[in-house]
């Protein structure tokens, strides 16, 4: 009963947090201009989820790298142009899926409320979709965000990486304005996912004079990536689930992490840094909790860099 009321708590605090930085971002914000907003959002997510299952993962991805560059205003959604080079074509996001998805929905709301939702907000229902979906926990999703006007291929390069270690992550995260904690919780969203073998095969082989795969990689979970990623690989499609439940939102990433079976750098890094270890242990343990501060730093992440001047696009490709 105390955590459930100082998770309580937290949320209140985030919610005034969020109303007072005059981004007016509101769970209401489309009940009078387009009530049936994210019932056709959910709709169209479920659709695409049962002819694709990798859908719910790409479109999870796709929010979280919304994010990170320029805030959360839809610029990763913009397509590149005869004069720039866009979002969705630096190399970190060439391997970004599932765009038709957020067409999709977008071309529904416009026929219901035209000029009305945001794609911003249209990303950030998703990614709130996708979790549900996948058994993970449900939120109220904050909504009045605006779409930008700017996508620039050259900013990914400020993107975390899978071979960052923690430090280089706690860094990245803290200029969002995220802690460490959501550092680690946000990385759960991993418990959906793959990863191609070129993200993590330098993990594999020669990787320093005295160990030939990373010491800190369970040796049996090495040798089966190995199994997965030959030299010369050929198979650009090859590659690992980043945890054994890959389509089930739960804590087996935590699990994954603390038996030395991390994928990335990044996510086998957390367990050995004495300031994000004790969390991804206690997240290992206990998946409410996991779940209790996934929905918080979520709705954290969603606020980050809200764009107080941009549009509604008509299209989520092009501005208007």
């Amino acid at each position: 009963m105390g955590s459930q009321m100082n998770f309580s708590l937290i949320i209140l605090l985030l919610v005034i947090s969020i109303s007072q930085s005059g981004n007016a971002l509101d769970t209401n914000y489309y009940d009078q201009t387009c009530p049936n907003a994210e019932f056709i959002i959910d709709k169209v997510v479920r659709e695409a989820a049962n002819k694709d299952p990798k859908v719910p993962a790409r479109l999870l991805r796709m929010f979280f790298h919304d994010c990170f560059i320029r805030g959360c205003d839809a610029s990763v959604l913009l397509d590149s142009n005869t004069t720039n080079q866009a979002e969705k074509d630096g190399p970190p996001n060439i391997s970004l899926a599932a765009f038709g998805v957020i067409d999709n929905a977008k071309a529904k709301l416009e026929a219901s409320c035209p000029g009305t939702v945001s794609c911003a907000d249209i990303l950030a229902i998703v990614a709130r979709d996708v979790v549900v979906l996948s058994g993970g926990p449900d939120w109220n999703v904050y909504k009045g965000r605006k779409d930008g006007r700017t996508s620039r291929a050259n900013e990914t390069v400020n993107l975390p990486g899978p071979f960052f270690n923690t430090s280089q992550l706690i860094q990245s995260f803290s200029q969002r304005g995220l802690t460490e904690k959501d550092l680690v919780t946000l990385s759960g969203g991993h418990t959906l996912g793959f990863s191609h073998c070129s993200s993590f095969s330098g993990r594999l082989r020669n990787f320093s004079p005295e160990n030939d795969s990373d010491p800190t990689l369970d040796p049996r979970f090495a040798s089966n990536l190995k199994s997965k990623c030959p030299i010369n690989n050929k198979d650009r499609n090859a590659g690992q689930f980043l945890d054994s439940t890959s389509a089930v939102f739960d804590n087996d990433y935590f699990v994954r992490v603390v038996k030395g079976e991390g994928v990335f750098i990044s996510d086998q890094s957390l367990i050995s840094d004495k300031r994000t270890g004790p969390i991804v242990e206690a997240f290992a343990r206990n998946q409410t909790l996991f779940f209790k501060e996934f929905v918080h730093s979520m709705v954290k992440l969603g606020s980050v860099g809200v764009n107080e001047n941009g549009e509604v696009r008509r299209s989520c490709r092009v501005v208007n």
